[in-house]
């Protein structure tokens, strides 16, 4: 830890025995003097009195600033609600007298206002001077991904946070803020060049990096967005056939079709892909620049990024597994967009594939790649401190993943938010307009004003993750003539004898299939996610209920 950084990322402000304590990340506890927010802020970033913040991810992005996080108690220290009023736009209105005060004295904040996370900044020496703040009694931690982790004592609360801060990156918003964060500082778009010409540095491009707005192909672009709106101005009217749709999977196997030798299994098993979307991204090559259309009959590339127009209709899969074409595992019943790899593994299938139409980008690059081996490595970080490490055989890694959330809290929540920082980030990248009063269909929406507003990139990993979930499933198929009984997203089931999922993964010599699913920890291989009682399973699937998404459910019959 560089010594400017001494003492850590962050800071957890509580109350103890009256007085206002800093609580650090490595377990120390320092008071703070501060009464107001312009005092917090002065002293947040004083190197003479503490030393907060982290060194740059990147040689060519920046220092990350400090965090400070105030409990309910501090809170109330600083003359804030520890409710906010305005529970739609969770924003303080800015002629709140602390707000004021705090401008007067020179401070300024985003344009986002003082809500769960905001920023407060101050130029001086033409730089600006900042610090994240958030709030733990106004929601900043979603309980979808921490849990009530806002609740925790100071201390634990930082212990936590500085790991996450340590292992990926400082919080800088919610999970998904966060998530877009990382990419962005780990591919800085630019970096100081020296200038012949004008004898100083200069602001130069990164190549590789999302450096420049570029606007989607129609055909990537949601409903609402101007590029569409212009020729489908009322909502929904665009045809399906005009729109990508790389989505995960979500299907069930029809009744009819569960054979009678499924039926006579004792069981069905679950296998997850851990990190499934996170996984796709390895090695992923991504648009960094704008889409180039070919509006006739181009050649099929597999090492372009983008859309294709074409018919996949014709193509013969088995009615027993989904199709691999369509996010509702229906064969596609004409022409339609599919990204690179969806094409790309129809080739792989055997398919004669030609393009009618496509959008493609030509600079591209695996620019995701460094996000992927920060949110890896950080993932297997805390699993193995959880007991579940690279190593274990199969039978072992099962006793272990059946067990860990058993163990420390606070780093099981923390696996939580790594994996939720990934599925989130990838979210973000087609971040839509909050839907109502505030914004008009065909109208540009805030998200569009960042680099990182990319659906096609979006649309590359589902596929990519789609695609390599299917691939899995045909080969254990074809080898072992194991059929899938439904698919919900990163979850398959199977019919099986007996509690164990060991034998889904062996083919009939009792040797691992090739190219089938792997047992492990690592992002892309699988766990257990439960099983049932065949009973169970073939009453819902007569409905046509989706037991991927049921057998979740807490009820489940868990490998002990």
């Amino acid at each position: 830890m560089p010594p400017e950084y001494a003492d850590g990322p962050l800071a957890v402000l509580g109350i103890t025995d009256g007085a206002l304590t800093a609580h650090l990340a490595d377990g120390r506890t320092v008071p703070c003097p501060a009464k107001t927010l312009q005092a917090l802020a002065a002293w947040a970033l004083d190197k003479r009195k503490i030393r907060l913040g982290a060194a740059k991810v990147h040689d060519n992005g920046f220092d990350q600033d400090p965090l400070i996080i105030l409990t309910e108690g501090a809170v109330a220290h600083f003359g804030l609600p520890t409710n906010l009023a305005d529970q739609e736009d969770l924003r303080l209105p800015a002629d709140h007298k602390a707000l004021k005060s705090l401008t007067k004295a020179g401070w300024e904040l985003t344009k986002a206002g003082f809500g769960p996370w905001p920023r407060i900044f101050k130029r001086l020496d033409g730089k600006r001077h900042c610090i994240q703040l958030f709030l733990t009694p106004w929601g900043a931690l979603e309980s979808r991904v921490w849990g009530p982790a806002g609740e925790l004592p100071a201390g634990d609360l930082a212990r936590m946070l500085g790991t996450y801060a340590r292992l990926v990156i400082t919080p800088r918003g919610t999970v998904a803020v966060t998530g877009e964060e990382l990419m962005t500082s780990l591919r800085p778009p630019t970096k100081a060049e020296w200038s012949q010409d004008e004898g100083k540095y200069v602001s130069a491009k990164v190549p590789h990096t999302l450096h420049t707005l570029v606007d989607p192909a129609p055909c990537e672009a949601p409903d609402e967005h101007p590029v569409v709106a212009a020729d489908y101005p009322e909502e929904g009217s665009r045809p399906a056939s005009e729109a990508l749709d790389e989505e995960a999977c979500i299907w069930v196997r029809p009744a009819d079709l569960i054979t009678d030798a499924e039926r006579a299994c004792t069981h069905v098993a679950a296998l997850d892909v851990q990190v499934a979307f996170l996984a796709a991204c390895r090695r992923l090559h991504v648009g960094t620049g704008p889409a180039i259309h070919y509006p006739r009959n181009p050649a099929f590339d597999p090492d372009l990024p983008g859309s294709w127009y074409l018919d996949l209709s014709h193509v013969e899969t088995d009615p027993r597994l989904p199709s691999p074409f369509t996010s509702s595992g229906e064969r596609p019943d004409g022409p339609g967009w599919y990204a690179t790899p969806t094409v790309a593994y129809a080739v792989e299938l055997g398919a004669d594939v030609r393009p009618m139409e496509a959008w493609v980008r030509e600079t591209h690059s695996p620019y995701l790649q460094p996000w992927y081996d920060t949110l890896r490595d950080a993932y297997l970080t805390v699993m193995a401190e959880l007991g579940v490490t690279q190593d274990l055989d199969d039978e072992d890694f099962l006793a272990a993943m059946a067990v860990y959330k058993d163990g420390d809290p606070l780093l099981v929540t923390l696996a939580n938010a790594i994996k939720a920082t990934a599925k989130s980030g990838i979210g973000k990248l087609r971040q839509r307009p909050n839907m109502g009063v505030d914004h008009v269909f065909g109208d540009p929406w805030p998200a569009l004003k960042r680099l990182t507003w990319r659906p096609d990139i979006r649309a590359m990993i589902l596929s990519k993750a789609r695609t390599n979930m299917h691939r899995k499933m045909h080969n254990l198929a074809t080898t072992a003539g194991r059929y899938p009984l439904a698919v919900n997203n990163d979850c398959v089931v199977y019919a099986i004898d007996g509690l164990s999922p060991l034998p889904l993964l062996l083919g009939p010599d009792g040797q691992p299939i090739r190219g089938g699913f792997r047992l492990g920890v690592n992002p892309g291989s699988v766990k257990h996610q439960g099983s049932q009682t065949i009973g169970w399973a073939l009453d819902l699937l007569a409905d046509g209920v989706n037991i991927a998404n049921e057998i979740k459910d807490a009820s489940l019959v868990r490998v002990a």
